[in-house]
């Protein structure tokens, strides 16, 4: 194994167990590591510290082990075990009402650099890392073993989210196919409810995860009430809405695609057709041009606005401006539910955001709640870096 040495004074972020190791930190590489090679990494002094894999950029190691056991046969399996033991834990692995839950989450789950989504018997892959993509074999053993017969496939979607090498063929793909299995789509339940999800065509692994007790909290809410869910991919604030006996829910997306999926699941959920509408339209667009007071619940769920720091103001003044028009169009006694899933903004500075919106209106807002994201998708202690989605709740008078 090739050996990273780091400079004098560097190592104390290892020594707290934070999971990276950043370029300008590595004093000496001993060896001549392929990147996604497992590295140790030792202080100044020859001190072990640490495993991880290796790789080009402002991130030179993403740690996987602070004891000498990544190079074990077993290690994937060990991880992805104590994953699923997480989500049982939580309730979720076993479920009958839920069958899809994410069942690593990269740093949360002590495997920096992995994604794996399950959706009723399907595992769906994202390596982030180019260490994790060469491991995908490794990992889908390491499934195999974990779920058993339960385990139907693992596709692996990684073109869009591993870094472009040369030599990586990014092709997405199965990994794994149980005798029999065929589809590209399942049917799976969240909360009772059920959703399409297409893990080859739609965004991300298919389907929006992290928004499963943010669903919940809206039906809790939404009965009774005329509902606006913005940029609402296939619906899932949409669904619990109706569920709930919301009166009219109206979601709109700028993809047509997505649209398709909304009115599929609004049918596989058997609700009336006039109680919902879909609108294939750029979001911010038609909330500028809805009516004041038409809606007394409105979801704001945007893309991410910042994926870097350096478009951080940026995305702050879309934040604003998105959420003054909410709050304007909003009727008296609405609830709006609001999110950042943009990394780099923090829960200060996405509230801070959200303060100047309703500042710029007038209104009497009171900030009810505040959203995060559900335990599958678990923060590492140690990398507060992890804690990417933030919402408010919100009370307009």
């Amino acid at each position: 194994m090739d050996k990273i040495y780091l400079k004098k004074g560097r190592e104390d972020s290892l020594l707290r167990f934070h999971p990276w190791v950043f370029s300008g930190a590595v004093a000496q590489i001993v060896g001549n590591p392929a990147e996604g090679d497992l590295v140790g990494v030792f202080s100044s002094s020859g001190e072990f510290l640490a495993e991880g894999h290796f790789q080009i950029g402002s991130i030179a190691v993403r740690i996987l082990s602070f004891s000498a056991d990544a190079s074990k046969p077993s290690f994937f399996e060990d991880r992805i075990r104590s994953a699923y033991k997480l989500r049982e834990a939580a309730g979720l692995a076993g479920s009958a009402s839920t069958t899809c839950y994410r069942l690593v989450h990269g740093e949360g789950d002590f495997l920096p650099g992995l994604i794996i989504d399950w959706y009723d018997g399907v595992a769906v892959l994202q390596a982030h890392s180019v260490g994790m993509f060469r491991a995908k074999k490794k990992i889908t053993e390491a499934l195999k073993v974990v779920y058993g017969d339960a385990l139907k496939a693992v596709y692996d979607k990684s073109s869009g989210t591993a870094p472009f090498k040369a030599g990586l063929e990014l092709i997405d793909g199965y990994l794994y196919k149980a005798e029999g299995f065929s589809s590209d789509e399942a049917v799976v339940l969240e909360g009772g409810n059920k959703f399409i999800v297409n893990w080859c065509e739609g965004q991300k692994t298919g389907f929006f995860l992290d928004q499963r007790e943010n669903r919940a909290a809206v039906g809790r809410l939404a009965a009774g009430r005329n509902v606006l869910n913005l940029f609402c991919y296939t619906g899932g604030f949409s669904i619990y809405a109706l569920a709930a006996g919301a009166l009219h829910v109206d979601s709109v997306d700028s993809s047509s695609r997505a649209m398709d999926l909304v009115d599929r699941n609004v049918e596989l959920n058997g609700f009336a057709p006039d109680r919902h509408t879909s609108i294939c339209a750029d979001a911010i667009d038609f909330l500028k041009a809805s009516p004041e007071g038409k809606y007394d619940l409105l979801i704001v769920d945007p893309p991410a606005f910042a994926k870097h720091r350096g478009a951080l103001s940026n995305a702050l003044r879309a934040y604003r401006r998105l959420n003054a028009a909410a709050i304007a169009k909003a009727a008296p006694g609405s609830f709006i539910f609001t999110f950042s899933c943009s990394q780099v903004v923090d829960k200060e500075a996405f509230a801070l955001a959200v303060f100047s919106a309703a500042a710029e209106t007038g209104r009497k807002v009171r900030i009810l709640d505040r959203l995060c994201q559900p335990s599958d998708h678990a923060v590492n202690i140690y990398h507060p870096e992890g804690e990417y989605l933030k919402g408010l709740l919100l009370y307009v008078e």
